[in-house]
């Protein structure tokens, strides 16, 4: 290995400097009709040329003192020529052109500015449609639900299955640096705020497997984030009866210094207090981010990461009375509540991201991170039920309570749950693009240290007396025998432990699109590798190295028809991350190896013209091949693993889905999806996962009324197949194969719009100033459809039978909105 001496650096840019002493440099941001970046546009200087980066920057290099012409295309937009452009030797000149939208013609179909065909199998999907769809909890993954193979049946959760994946399968990045949820959140009203804020998004990627190598090691998919770099001054103010959000936008004159800063507040209390439970509730969530970016020059930018976030969810209940079974058998259960629950999950992330342009071609950046969370459980909650028939008699005003109750049972459960987590990461990427052909590479170094303290238990008192835990079996004849053993809570997990991961990561990938006989190629190879080493108190250390090769491959042939065929195959293997290291009672085990997915993805797209309007549809076949496998149960959005690599599985399925403006002038899509995946435990066979969600429908629409166009109507719809699941804690996966009910829901919206980029005010006008600005209202659960995600399960006193009593979610609820910006 070659070391260079500090010197050497600035010796080698002063010679590279000479060598340029008869160009000049070009730089700038392209932006839209909004003042938004645009990324992706072509750049063309004679035979050579570049590209815009996510945030719409480019620099390029021209001959000096001779005219230059310089081509801004991208599909979508109309084309901007500079002609003429004479520079002095050495000189830089920022140009910050402005591409206006237009209709073009792409291969005898009409496409708009997002119906540009992805090679890489990448779906981006607008952040003007992410703020715009209603949601119980509206945001980017509100809107990602509605998209084939991504589903979960918790209309309050951030979280989301993909493919037959986990929640802890999928890679989130915000501007290249990985973000992460807090770990002890058991629920997900407990939840709140997504990490990622939508007013402060520029740019959403998202793909659901099949992946590049440059995207990490993980089992399922990876959320692609772009924040903005603005380029004015800008406020957006939102409110409704869920809480609120400021976003500033600032931008100094010379455009070197830009600044995005997001504050939100949410209150879950109008959503939770529709559910069952009467409680005196209180859940907020907090939360600040700011993106900063500062260019030293064409060349060196620097730019800051930093966020920090409060969920305090404290939460006294009260009653609840549940109706259930059939009508032939209807029964009730009536829970009277003590004590009550106090959780804080705090987050703060900081990160530093320096860029540098080396000429028209070599993008290197060098980022660090940060990330520190602090988490407390605490809870004490004495539950006393009643399980009985229900009263049917319509003539009293006693009709559908609970009548005649056999017995009362009882449930203790409490928690004094306390983690600490700090997050180091430092990494080099680097990208060279020419031609048609790109080479990126990384390296990257992480160091884990996670200090955890586990003290739960439950008491159940729900037969006469203490049920024990099933292992291990003694002797119990009550209550017709006294039973002399040490009372012990039913389930328990007791456990302090001290765990840091040190990993080392790289990954080097190629690229090549080409034109072969009018015919469009892209093929894209690459590989990963990873080795990290596990260490801690009360066990030996622990490491293992991994290497994951991936290839994509599309093809775009010279059909009348506008097609698009894609392939994608490769490794996907996912180290432990602290939560799959820790089994259901606490303990830690060092030994778990990375789970292990092999990617078999077949797509296409198909662009149309129906009734003049441009449709899109795009399919995928898919099969995972699963190794090494983890298992583990679902309790709400709480994953429990057994942190034993003894599991194999595989998931296969199809995903379809139809974009287009089925209203002119509006974008929406149908979404279809079937999934199987099936997993085999220690050799006893194959059982459907917790994440084996049949089918899956979606649809997002977007509706005007002609004679009042600024009246927008936003709907959304999810049907999803019941999961297996809402079994006991303790049941046996292979005795217990229920399905939680089926999920159906409706979020509808209807705004009207004073003022947006299509609807300007003259000066004078009230509305001059405002650059947006809606009034509207949104019913969630529009049908009042009873979904339910758990089961309570109570013992009938007189035949010890256990009975599933389920724990509905949101019925409908009517919410207030506003929003504005300057």
């Amino acid at each position: 290995m070659i070391h260079l001496k500090p010197i050497t650096v600035p010796f080698l840019l002063f010679w590279a400097a000479l060598l340029q002493g008869q160009n000049a440099t070009v730089f700038g941001t392209i932006l839209d009709e909004e003042q938004s970046p645009i990324p992706n546009v072509n750049i063309v200087y004679g035979d050579a040329g570049t590209v815009s980066d996510d945030n719409g920057y480019f620099i390029l290099q021209v001959v000096a003192d001779t005219p230059n012409t310089l081509t801004f295309s991208h599909v979508g937009f109309k084309d901007i020529v500079v002609e003429q452009l004479t520079l002095l030797t050495n000189e830089t000149f920022e140009l910050n052109p402005v591409m206006y939208k237009d209709v073009v013609q792409v291969a005898g179909v009409e496409v708009s500015a997002t119906g540009e065909k992805k090679l890489e199998g990448i779906t981006t999907i607008s952040p003007q449609t992410v703020r715009k769809i209603p949601g119980a909890n509206a945001g980017v993954e509100n809107v990602l639900k509605l998209i084939p193979g991504v589903s979960f049946n918790n209309e309050l959760s951030t979280q989301y299955h993909v493919r037959g994946g986990n929640f802890d399968e999928n890679l989130v990045y915000v501007n290249g640096i990985q973000v992460y949820r807090p770990f002890l959140i058991r629920s997900a009203q407990q939840e709140g705020l997504s990490f990622v804020n939508s007013d402060m998004v520029s740019g959403l990627d998202f793909s659901p497997g099949g992946f590049q190598a440059k995207y990490g090691d993980a089992l399922s998919s990876v959320l692609d984030i772009t924040y903005k770099t603005p380029t004015r001054f800008g406020l957006r103010l939102n409110g409704s009866f869920l809480g609120g959000s400021g976003t500033l936008e600032t931008a100094s004159k010379n455009k070197k210094f830009t600044s995005i800063t997001g504050v939100r507040y949410r209150n879950n209390s109008l959503l939770v207090n529709s559910q069952q439970t009467e409680s005196n509730l209180n859940p907020k969530f907090v939360d600040a981010q700011n993106y900063l970016t500062y260019r030293f020059s064409n060349v060196f930018h620097l730019s800051f990461l930093g966020t920090y976030s409060i969920n305090d969810y404290e939460n006294e209940p009260f009653t609840r009375q549940t109706n259930f079974g059939t009508i032939n058998d209807p029964k009730a259960l009536l829970v009277f509540y003590q004590g009550r629950e106090n959780n804080t999950y705090t987050n703060a992330l900081g990160a530093l991201k320096l860029d540098y342009y080396l000429g028209d071609n070599t993008v290197l950046g060098l980022t660090s991170s940060l990330y520190h969370t602090q988490e407390e459980e605490f809870s004490d909650i004495i539950a006393s039920y009643e399980l009985g028939p229900v009263d049917t008699d319509f003539s009293d005003g006693d009709s559908g309570d609970a009548n005649a109750p056999r017995g009362i049972g009882s449930q203790f459960t409490r928690a004094r749950n306390q983690l600490d987590a700090l997050i180091f990461t430092i990494s080099h990427t680097g990208k060279f693009s020419k031609n048609r052909k790109t080479l990126e590479w990384g390296l990257k170094f992480t160091h884990e240290d996670i200090r955890d303290q586990l003290r739960e238990s439950e008491f159940i008192d729900s037969a006469g007396y203490i049920i024990r835990p099933s292992e291990p079996p003694l002797p119990n004849n009550q209550p017709e025998e006294p039973f002399l053993g040490d009372i012990l809570p039913y389930e328990s997990a007791m456990a302090t432990n001290y765990v840091k991961t040190s990993r080392l990561a790289g990954f080097i990938q190629y690229a090549h699109q080409m034109d072969l006989k009018n015919q469009t190629l892209y093929f894209n190879v690459g590989t990963r590798i990873q080795h990290w080493t596990i260490s801690g108190e009360g066990f030996n250390n622990s490491s293992q190295t991994i290497f994951s090769p991936r290839v994509q491959f599309s093809i775009k042939p010279n059909w009348e028809r506008d097609v698009l065929f894609r392939f994608s195959t490769g490794s996907y293997q996912q180290p432990p991350f602290y939560r799959e290291l820790r089994d259901i009672t606490g303990s830690i085990n060092p030994q778990v190896k990375a789970q292990k997915s092999i990617h078999y993805v077949l797509g296409s797209e198909y662009s149309f013209n129906l009734k003049d309007r441009p449709f899109t549809l795009l399919g995928e076949a898919y099969y995972k091949d699963l190794k090494n496998v983890n298992p583990y149960t679902i309790e709400d959005v709480r994953l429990r693993y057994a942190a034993q690599n003894n599991t194999t599985a595989f998931a296969y399925g199809v995903d379809l889905r139809l974009v287009g403006a089925f209203v002119p002038g509006t974008e929406s899509w149908v979404s279809l999806g079937y999934l199987q995946t099936k997993e085999n435990i220690a050799e006893r066979g194959y059982i459907p996962r917790p994440t084996d969600q049949r089918l899956k429908f979606a649809m997002l629409f977007q509706d005007y009324m002609p004679n009042i166009p600024n009246l927008r109507l936003y709907l959304n719809l999810v049907y999803n197949t019941g999961v297996p699941g809402g079994s006991p804690n303790t049941a046996d996966p292979y005795n217990f194969q229920n399905r939680l009910r089926d999920y159906k829901r409706a979020d509808m919206g209807i705004s009207y719009i004073f003022a947006d980029e299509k609807n300007k005010h003259p000066q004078g006008h009230w509305l001059y100033k405002f650059r947006e600005c809606s009034v509207g209202f949104e019913i969630f659960n529009l049908f009042n459809t009873q979904n339910s995600i758990t089961n309570t399960w109570v013992r009938d006193v007189d035949t010890q039978r256990q009975f599933a009593v389920p724990n509905y979610l949101t019925s409908r609820v009517f919410n207030l909105k506003f929003g504005m910006r300057f």
